[in-house]
């Protein structure tokens, strides 16, 4: 998550290559594909995929494209769409278990719909029966909105689902829970129940809104993700929307994308939060280096630079010769609208402004691909190394044997650098099987969503753009992706502190100043429900009682 007035990056809260919100009110998108003998990103195995026809009269909610070239589509409510959805035949036992369910997940595992059965009700009270059985399995058997008819405990949520008139069953069960209902979905897809994960779809979409609450609003992406892991599209969507230069007229420009990021940048604290606590520890470590040689594996628009250039050019005795490595990728390059030079021209011109002496060294590939030799380090400088929300997207032990999260720490241990700086997420999305790396992401993305509700109208058109752009792609890729094309691999502090450990870094505890720097920007620009705290030498930062992020500075 990359924002700042004119900055960009490729994580939670990074930029999204996706084609802009439609005039439509109020901003439903309908959504019409199917997917034919499309490649498993878990095996390369092939099969032919659902997909699924929105009722006329209820456009879906829906945002995303989960496919990237549209052959047709199923009419759900013809009886062959229902044979074949209802069919298990086109999802073979190789299949499934690789791409569609993980293996990891537990068939002990009772959280969800109950187990199918057969329905007891008779032709009179069919319909009451069913709406029975929804409203226990959301509400509990305490609810009492429908009364005088039975209940059969064993009857599966597919055996009501499939056979209702979903128009008068929205009609009637308007108070649906909408986060129950995207786990009951997920639960059915983990298990590999086809059936029942497209009846709930079909409720669910017409619940979602991208203009609605922000359970609403995140529902539409997570209904997303779960649709294209079901069509076997979730690496197609992330591959489409990482485009290095726009194809069409209709996907954002570089200036486009910068102004969904200024918006992010405004209303939410978290690269402001990044900036802000890196800043302050580097400064604070290099208070006597003469040259200062600063590393930044997320360089983008070099904002965060310009601050420090400012403060560097304030030190008593004069400013010390400033270095600045910034390595750089495609998706960067297209939101910054051009190469590295922008950035150096960029620092260069506020170095000059402030009589900083600058020198800028260009390392455009991304984290994977770098090598010592890329970073121009030299004899006699202070190293500084800066992680702000990147080392998640390096692929550990777990995804390849290459392992280059921890052969990255190792890289920049050999260049003993003074201090380390890292930002990362506070969510646990990284070795989790689907299923629970699916309870993770609606909990961290809920209060995500809660901290810009707070912010913006909901009907703003500006901060619709901005969750599209910024927010959901990556959403649809915790979900829908598993192996090498799951990108987004989040972990906790202390897996970090871990890992950091094991590399041959000690933690460099945050100082109270460095604490009251981030309070004051808290405190003056956003929102009282943001919480910050200083634990275990880190700073956490929360959303109320939810932990959104973290700064730790680490030290050889």
């Amino acid at each position: 998550m990359q924002t700042s007035q004119e900055h960009h990056s490729s994580s939670s809260l990074h930029g999204l290559y996706h084609q802009p919100l439609q005039e439509i009110d109020p901003y439903r998108v309908q959504h019409f594909h199917i997917i034919e003998n499309n490649v498993c990103p878990d095996t390369g195995s092939q099969g032919t995929t659902v997909s699924f026809q929105p009722y006329p009269e209820q456009p879906q909610f829906f945002t995303l494209d989960s496919s990237p070239a549209t052959v047709g589509y199923i009419d759900y409510n013809s009886p062959s769409a229902t044979s074949f959805l209802s069919n298990r035949s086109p999802f073979s036992p190789q299949v499934s278990h690789s791409c569609l369910s993980d293996q990891h997940h537990s068939p002990d595992n009772t959280y969800g719909s109950p187990a199918s059965g057969s329905s007891v009700a008779d032709n009179g009270n069919e319909f009451k029966h069913k709406l029975r059985e929804i409203e226990i399995s959301l509400l509990g058997s305490e609810s009492g909105i429908v009364d005088s008819c039975h209940y059969c405990p064993n009857s599966g949520i597919h055996t009501f689902v499939s056979g209702c008139d979903w128009n008068q069953l929205v009609q009637v069960y308007p108070s649906l829970d909408l986060r129950k209902g995207l786990i009951y979905c997920a639960d059915a897809i983990s298990r590999d129940d086809m059936t029942t994960a497209v009846d709930w779809m079909e409720l669910l979409g017409k619940q979602v809104s991208v203009s609605g609450e922000p359970i609403q609003r995140l529902g539409a992406y997570m209904l997303e993700g779960l649709r294209a892991r079901l069509e076997r599209s979730g690496s197609s969507i992330y591959k489409a929307l990482k485009c290095v230069e726009p194809t069409s007229s209709v996907e954002p420009t570089s200036s486009e994308l910068k102004s969904y990021m200024t918006i992010l940048y405004q209303i939410c604290p978290y690269w402001q939060f990044a900036y802000k606590s890196s800043n302050a520890v580097i400064e604070e470590v290099m208070a006597n280096e003469p040259i200062i040689h600063i590393i930044d594996f997320q360089i983008a628009q070099g904002t965060q630079w310009e601050h420090l250039i400012h403060s560097l050019a304030r030190r008593p005795g004069g400013p010390p010769v400033l270095r600045i490595t910034g390595v750089d990728d495609s998706q960067s390059f297209h939101a910054r609208g051009g190469g590295l030079h922008i950035v150096e021209q960029r620092l260069t011109k506020c170095a000059e402004s402030c009589r900083v002496p600058f020198e800028f060294h260009n390392a455009a590939m991304s984290g994977c691909e770098v090598e010592r030799q890329n970073l121009s380090v030299q004899p006699g400088e202070a190293v500084a190394v800066n992680f702000p929300y990147v080392l998640h997207h390096m692929p550990d032990e777990s995804v390849s044997t290459q392992n280059h999260r921890d052969r990255l720490l190792r890289l920049v241990k050999s260049l003993s650098p003074k201090v380390v700086t890292i930002v990362e997420q506070e969510s646990n999305t990284n070795t989790s099987p689907f299923f629970t790396r699916f309870l993770e992401t609606l909990d961290y993305y809920t209060a995500m969503f809660e901290s810009i509700d707070v912010a913006r109208p909901r009907n703003d058109k500006q901060r619709i753009s901005a969750e599209q752009h910024c927010v959901a792609r990556d959403i649809v890729n915790m979900i829908a992706c598993e192996n090498a094309e799951r990108v987004e691999r989040h972990e906790l502090l202390g897996k970090w502190i871990r890992r950091l450990s094991m590399a041959g870094f000690t933690l460099y505890p945050l100082s109270t100043s460095v604490t009251n720097t981030v309070n004051d920007l808290l405190r003056q620009h956003f929102h009282v429900n943001y919480r910050l705290e200083r634990r275990d030498g880190a700073l956490y930062l929360s959303w109320l009682d939810r932990n959104m992020a973290t700064s730790s500075a680490w030290r050889c």
